[in-house]
């Protein structure tokens, strides 16, 4: 292996990863079942856990120096790690998200009482990968960003809920990143030292049509970048120097769809000038994504991951033409500091992109193979 593969002790590694994975379908199955009370909850634990385990494997038999644990346990990517706080309760809407040709299920998170962090079963998740690991590679919790939390507690009819419980929206962002807080230094003290804040919440404002779907005529893109910065940036404030904390940002990933289309021209000033992270995990898989001008206002060193692999569809990609756009997009940030990755996750929900399972491995091999061109 290269020095420039090496070398990296934190994620993003040159060839690497969002985060899920498609579920296999006894795991599905084993859901179905826990849902219509067909097995316990210990029978359904046992069939994650056995799925989590056979997937690491598989994740460092394919090189991958960053693992997850596939988002095995999680229907969701983002509403599952919501409903593990206090004051937050599962509700189904009367519609779900709307992406492109297809709407997804309903269920919603929003506000009961003062949002708190005292336990959360994401601790237990991730002690799991820890063990399971055992040390050969770096384990990476993702979770969704604080400003993905507030954009759901916002959303449609949710909002007349929050505003009873938070008239005051100071006391909301307060109580919001005290509550990531606390739950980042339980992760940390658990072993995690490489955390991802998944969040589409810069997509929508990408999109003009979908961001006043999610928040309403009240909010101007202006003012939602503002308080996404805010409450990011407040969550991950003053955290052990030895933790990494990275940034995904896509545009909606459900059943091989998307929600939103659009550069990141119109946020790249605040996103890749303000947040801190230490690199960025950019969709950049087709036209929706814009070209890459936006990246020049990516700040000091942080690192950015091109995300030049579709995870939504099997065919596999031209590799002289996504080493093209590799050295296209090194034009406005050095080569030095550019990774690549699947645009997004291969499962975003448990419902999974349309592909197999070995086209999924495909395209991870696919990347690790460009990438040893490229920087090997």
């Amino acid at each position: 292996m290269s020095t420039q593969f090496s070398a990296r002790t934190s994620a993003p590694f040159r060839y690497d990863i969002v985060g899920s994975f498609l579920r296999p379908e006894h795991l599905k199955q084993a859901r179905l079942d826990f849902a219509q009370a067909k097995i316990t909850e210990e029978q359904l634990t046992a069939v994650e856990d056995d799925c989590i385990r056979d997937l690491v494997e598989k994740e460092i038999q394919a090189g991958l120096l960053s693992v997850t644990d596939g988002e095995f346990r999680r229907s969701y990517w983002h509403l599952d790690f919501m409903w593990g706080f206090d004051g937050i309760e599962h509700i189904e809407m009367e519609h779900g998200y709307f992406f492109h040709g297809e709407e997804t299920r309903a269920d919603s998170a929003r506000v009961c009482g003062k949002i708190r962090f005292s336990s959360h079963p994401f601790i237990q998740h991730y002690e799991f990968l820890r063990d399971t690991v055992n040390g050969r590679v770096l384990t990476r919790q993702t979770i969704p960003a604080p400003a993905q939390f507030f954009a759901e507690l916002v959303r449609g009819e949710n909002e007349d809920r929050l505003n009873t419980v938070y008239p005051d929206r100071e006391e909301l962002y307060q109580d919001l990143t005290v509550a990531y807080r606390d739950f980042i230094l339980a992760l940390y003290d658990a072993g995690c030292r490489n955390l991802q804040l998944d969040d589409c919440t810069w997509g929508m404002l990408c999109d003009q049509g979908f961001w006043k779907n999610m928040a309403g005529d009240s909010y101007s893109p202006e003012s939602l970048q503002k308080l996404y910065l805010r409450l990011n940036n407040l969550a991950v404030e003053n955290l052990p120097a030895d933790l990494t904390v990275n940034t995904h940002v896509c545009r909606g990933n459900y059943h091989s769809t998307w929600a939103t289309s659009g550069g990141y021209g119109p946020v790249a000033d605040v996103l890749f000038g303000g947040e801190n992270v230490q690199a960025y995990y950019l969709e950049f898989d087709d036209d929706r994504s814009g070209d890459f001008e936006p990246l020049s206002k990516v700040s000091d060193n942080k690192l950015v991951v091109l995300g030049l692999i579709t995870s939504k569809y099997p065919q596999l990609e031209n590799e002289d033409q996504i080493i093209a756009r590799i050295h296209e997009a090194s034009q406005y940030v050095p080569l030095d500091r550019l990774c690549l990755s699947p645009q997004c996750g291969f499962a975003s929900t448990e419902e999974g992109n349309i592909l197999t399972e070995q086209e999924q491995w495909d395209k991870i091999s696919l990347v690790k193979r460009i990438a040893e061109k490229v920087w090997g």
